[in-house]
């Protein structure tokens, strides 16, 4: 079945007369009456009745009106929405990101997304991911760019890739020199972690618990330059996402297993609000450029869920 089918059947039952159905569509009498037929023939059961000059709708035809009424206008929606879309984007587009995004792989989007957009304004705020949550719930943000929430309750979760959390040293350390780390290994090893109010603290405890491993937690902090400075400057570790600490030069990244610690990034949209041309501009662009982030982070692409 097409949609040309849908239409010829909502002609139809509109005037229940073939000839101005016909006109209505713009189609002969014998072209709509062979489509209806067809139609009919795929549905396995009739939609109307000929009773002499009378067209009258069956059980059938009527059970199926309303469904065909609801997903024409969808797609008459939709191809409204493509022919907007060639003409200049106008707006703004209001972005939630944890700061790990926004220090480099943001500024990167919101850059080409103003070279092919530049009536748009675009809004970024750096916040938490509880934050992020409850301005979407809120309406204040289009959509969040955060870590994969525990309870997503009505929020969609699409998520970029799976990016492995590392241990960082500083280069006198006596594990800089591992090419791999067990996770048991760093059992009663000082370390500086994030609080537990983070949902990565918390990961990161299942991770522990797992392998029968209880760290020497000798600080918390709730930023990675933070402990990423202190792991530079003292032999303690800090478990963070290579895209995080980068640009800090002269801390050894070790890999860890047994479990591996993932976290998963990617989008947050309120699943109950249609979302705007430029918020789907924007998260189109972010997925274009997350694939060669993925190849930098040499992590591994997520697939799109929704919440369950």
């Amino acid at each position: 079945m097409e949609t040309r089918h849908l239409r010829y059947f909502l002609a139809l039952a509109g005037s229940l007369n073939f000839t101005r159905a016909a006109e209505r569509v713009h189609v002969t009498q014998s072209t709509l009456s062979h489509q209806i037929r067809q139609m009919e023939e795929a549905l396995g059961q009739p939609l109307f009745e000929r009773v002499g000059k009378r067209v009258l709708m069956t059980a059938a035809g009527q059970a199926l009106l309303p469904y065909a009424r609801r997903a024409l206008q969808e797609i008459d929606q939709g191809l409204a929405e493509l022919k907007q879309g060639r003409q200049a984007l106008t707006g703004e587009v209001r972005i939630g990101a944890t700061h790990t995004f926004n220090q480099d792989f943001i500024p990167q989007c919101v850059a080409g997304f103003l070279q092919q957009h530049p009536t748009v304004r675009v809004t970024i705020e750096e916040l938490a991911a509880d934050a992020i949550a409850q301005g979407l719930q809120g309406g204040t943000l289009d959509f969040g760019v955060a870590y994969r929430p525990e309870t997503p309750g009505d929020l969609v979760f699409e998520p970029l890739l799976h990016e492995e959390l590392m241990l960082a040293v500083g280069a006198h350390h006596p594990l800089a020199r591992r090419r791999r780390l067990r996770m048991v290994e760093l059992h009663r090893e000082p370390l500086v972690l994030l609080p537990a109010s983070f949902a990565t603290r918390r990961m990161l405890d299942e991770c522990f618990r797992a392998a029968g491993a209880e760290p020497l937690v000798v600080a918390e902090m709730n930023t990675v330059a933070a402990m990423a400075a202190l792991a530079l400057r003292a032999p303690i570790g800090a478990i963070v996402a290579p895209s995080a600490v980068r640009s800090q030069a002269g801390l050894k990244l070790v890999p860890l297993e047994n479990p591996t610690p993932l976290r998963t990034p990617g989008l947050l949209f309120k699943a109950s609000r249609e979302r705007t041309r430029p918020a789907i501009a924007f998260a189109a662009l972010l997925r274009r450029l997350a694939v060669p982030a993925i190849a930098r982070r040499g992590a591994r692409p997520g697939r799109a869920q929704t919440p369950r």
